[in-house]
């Protein structure tokens, strides 16, 4: 077995943080300026003609753009020029200013003086939607977050809708204390106005605009607003941090595609183990190298797998609708539909894939590289053997899940490469392997496969040391740093989370003190015994379109006195994806969804409801499972791994902050006694949790 690293690349040391990639055209060298379509001083933008303006960004815009467009810029222009006039030597305009983590572009950014002014425009409207504030709040925070020179900056988002009367406004800093202000509504003939008051509002050393678009942009996006960028044609550089506090991601997807190349240039078949930390970006690096090898056409064709259902059709739903919207601001139709028959080449379900290759054993399939998430999730010969007797009617199949599909990938004649995406403590459902399966399988019956294995496979959370040590005398065997991820990036500030979820679920009680103080108040965790008190958290603490909701483990099943029913059918690509005005969406905070449905996704804010399954005891956590009128031990030592992993799941979930709730007993209630929650409540307090209200 060979160590191998890159020179000079030492992942389990911190990346320097003037390694961190900008927006596109800073990848190149280029300024920040290249973030907006057109930029200039207030004084210039004034003497500007506005032919020569509109030219600018004619130019710079990747579509053709229509008369509505044109006109629309004219209007923003004029309106923009009657206000400026007084601050002509104070500051500096962007116009379409780029938020790639988003999509989107921010109509106006102007900054005067001390204060950055955020400003959407709705040309042609007279009212202010909930949609139109969400989205210039959204544009704000995103400045705020993962911009670094607008961290300590005042924040002004504002919306103008053009044919509304003068509105009334109100100049309010945001509970959370950072600079940002809510939302402004404004009309043409009220901007002046707010402008005047913001600065008045706010105090602060003047802006140097041309060292605040200098700026580094590292923004840490959610997985569903990085398959979007991606399957846009963004890199994993442009999307994600690449600071002192995270693991280069774009090192382990060229570590990856290094594979790839030499198995396809040598005709090899490999198998590439990528481990991580929960939220460090394994599914990111999955999506990332199949948009890069999307072209069916190309001989390294790929396909990115889960076994996560709701994941896929979440996905799927969310690049639908993205590719639908953006072919309709083109001026171009697309059906939903022809859009989802073109995602599903991109990302689909494991099960299917396996489907299709078993309606032809001979037949190697479309693809020659193969991404599986959640790899330690796929199934054993048992499990495997069970389903395929009871749904295929195949009776003594004799390989394990891991098994059959290499031996699909084995099929092609010249090369093929499989990627296995692997987090630690992760099964959650009775029949998943693990990782130790896929490394059994290769020994089995592969002997000709070159494998790659991450460095830090051996810990002990990944479940497969007896299975590597079958491989230490094996050739083609490579042991490679860069396959680890092993900081979380699910938040600019969830770093820690992890860390500490490992630590309190091991009852390590000392040491997650200790990570809970050095998190501070950066990261809020809260405890509460009443869920009204941790929903009105939730609602506070949320800003623009930041997604909130409740989820609990699927044992939790004496929750039903509170309204919360985990048998209760919902549909997660409503849940996640809806806005604040669908009762099926997280937002309502009505539905809730367990581990099953929320794993590999990510919400800004969390209440974890925790019932009498998992319980906390002097002598360590003890389980249950809720059969008929009682709760019962669980006694199976797979099953207890199973409830221990789920809450590791639900607990990891928030990417800003979660409340986490644990409610009373009741005396009446034998299945709710007070004895099935109160240790558990106490033993967090104990910590260090601060208690709600």
């Amino acid at each position: 077995m060979k160590q191998h690293a890159r020179s000079g690349t030492n992942l389990d040391h911190e990346v320097e943080a003037s390694t961190c990639i900008a927006e596109i055209g800073l990848i190149s060298g280029k300024s920040m300026t290249t973030r907006a379509f057109y930029s200039a001083t207030i004084k210039e933008f004034l003497e500007a003609d506005d032919a020569f303006v509109l030219g600018q960004l004619v130019h710079s815009s990747a579509f053709d753009v229509e008369t509505t467009q044109r006109d629309a810029w004219l209007e923003e222009l004029r309106i923009l020029k009657s206000v400026l006039t007084p601050y002509a030597r104070r500051g500096k305009l962007y116009l379409e200013y780029s938020v790639p983590r988003l999509g989107k572009r921010i109509d106006a950014v102007v900054v005067v003086d001390h204060v950055v002014f955020v400003i959407e425009f709705k040309v042609g409207e007279t009212k202010f939607t909930r949609g139109a504030l969400d989205q210039v709040c959204d544009y704000v925070l995103d400045l705020n977050n993962f911009h670094e020179t607008s961290h300590d900056k005042h924040l002004a988002p504002i919306l103008v809708a053009t044919r509304a009367p003068r509105a009334k406004f109100a100049v309010v800093a945001t509970p959370a204390q950072d600079g940002v202000l809510f939302p402004i509504c404004a009309s043409p003939l009220s901007l002046g106005q707010v402008f005047d008051a913001v600065l008045d509002f706010t105090a602060g050393e003047t802006i140097n605009a041309n060292e605040w678009e200098q700026g580094r942009y590292c923004p840490t996006p959610t997985i569903i607003e990085a398959a979007m960028a991606l399957y846009r044609g963004h890199s994993v550089a442009e999307i994600s941090r690449s600071d002192a506090s995270a693991t280069n991601l774009s090192l382990t997807s060229d570590a990856i595609a290094d594979v790839i190349e030499s198995s396809r240039t040598m005709s090899r078949k490999s198998i590439c183990f990528v481990t991580g930390v929960p939220g460090a970006g394994k599914t990111l690096v999955g999506l990332n190298i199949a948009t890069k090898y999307i072209d069916k056409k190309n001989e390294s064709h790929s396909v990115y797998l889960s076994g996560n259902g709701p994941l896929v059709s979440i996905l799927r739903e969310a690049l639908a609708r993205d590719r639908v919207q953006r072919e309709r601001e083109a001026g171009r139709r697309m059906s939903k539909t022809q859009a989802r028959s073109e995602v599903q080449l991109f990302v689909q379900n494991v099960h299917h894939f396996r489907d299709d290759c078993l309606a032809d054993v001979t037949r190697p399939p479309l693809e020659h590289v193969v991404l599986f998430d959640e790899a330690q999730r796929a199934w054993n010969q048992q499990q495997t053997a069970t389903f395929m007797l009871r749904k295929k009617n195949k009776p003594d199949f004799c390989q394990s899940e891991p098994e059959f599909l290499i031996s699909c990938l084995d099929r092609h004649s010249d090369w093929a490469v499989v990627v296995c995406l692997v987090g630690g403590g992760q099964e959650i459902h009775v029949g998943e392997a693990g990782i130790g399966e896929w490394i059994d399988s290769i020994l089995r019956s592969f002997p000709d496969w070159y494998v790659y294995l991450s460095s830090r496979l051996h810990d002990s959370e990944y479940g497969a040391g007896a299975a590597l040590r079958a491989l230490e005398h094996r050739d083609r065997v490579t042991l490679q740093d860069e396959l680890h991820l092993g900081v979380s990036m699910r938040s600019f500030r969830a770093e820690r989370v992890s860390t500490l979820v490992k630590q309190l679920l091991d009852l390590e009680e000392a040491q997650a003190e200790e990570t809970l103080r050095e998190m501070g108040n950066r990261y809020p965790i809260l405890i509460t015994r009443d869920i009204k008190k941790a929903k009105a958290w939730l609602r506070h603490k949320a800003r623009g379109s930041e997604r909130y909701g409740m989820i609990v483990s699927s044992q939790a099943q004496r929750l039903k006195p509170h309204a919360i029913d985990v048998r209760s059918p919902v549909d997660p690509i409503h849940w996640f994806l809806d806005g604040k005005e669908d009762v099926r969406s997280s937002y309502y905070l009505e539905d809730v969804v367990t581990e099953f449905q929320v794993q590999g996704l990510e919400l800004d804010w969390a209440c974890v409801t925790w019932d009498g399954d998992f319980r906390y005891s002097a002598s360590g956590w003890q389980h249950f499972s809720f059969v008929g009128d009682r709760w019962n031990r669980v006694l199976k030592a797979e099953r207890r791994m199973y409830l221990k992993n789920a809450y590791r799941v639900l607990l990891t979930r928030a990417r800003q902050g979660m409340v986490i709730v644990v409610p009373q007993g009741d005396p009446e209630d034998p299945t709710r006694h007070a004895d099935h929650y109160d240790p558990t409540f106490e033993y967090l307090r104990r910590v260090g949790f601060a208690v709600l209200g």
